[in-house]
């Protein structure tokens, strides 16, 4: 972190198809190695996927998976005294939105399906409408927040 001055974020250009910067980012997070164009490949393919599966706007589904995967709290390891506590933490929505993206990826590439088009494409679904492994992940998160509210004074 620096010292004097404060940090301007990077200015990220909208997607080519939908110009949608949101969906930009999550392409790419979705990048590996560098390799943009398949990222792009697969995240739109599993657009056309959604919209064919539930005849809706596949970029309103898209919204709602990211919607419903956002958390609101987290936990944070906290030292005190020579023990370490869970403090619960309300999780700024820069950090809310970077964690849907990565628990949605994550829990897509580790899916059954043949591709990993199908992987997305139904994860995404399956997460806007309230359900999947992305939308368990964040109800843990929040479920340990809960848990360890007892702590919450830690927080600084």
């Amino acid at each position: 972190m620096p010292r004097r001055k404060k940090v301007e974020p990077r200015r990220i250009d909208p997607d080519p198809k939908y110009g949608e910067v949101v969906l930009a980012k999550f392409i790419s997070k979705l990048m590996k190695h560098g390799k943009r164009s398949v990222a792009e490949r697969i995240m739109y393919q599993a657009m056309d996927r959604i919209e064919s599966m539930t005849k809706q706007n596949p970029l309103d589904i898209f919204k709602q998976a990211l919607t419903n995967a956002r958390p609101h709290l987290e936990v944070k390891s906290r030292r005190v005294g020579g023990a370490t506590y869970q403090v619960p933490i309300e999780v700024r929505s820069e950090r809310a939105l970077a964690l849907a993206m990565r628990w949605l990826i994550n829990t897509s590439r580790s899916r059954g399906e043949k591709s990993m088009m199908e992987k997305l494409a139904n994860e995404l679904v399956d997460a806007s409408a309230g359900r999947g492994a992305t939308v368990k992940k964040r109800e843990d998160t929040h479920r340990m927040a809960e848990a360890n509210k007892a702590f919450a004074h830690y927080r600084w």
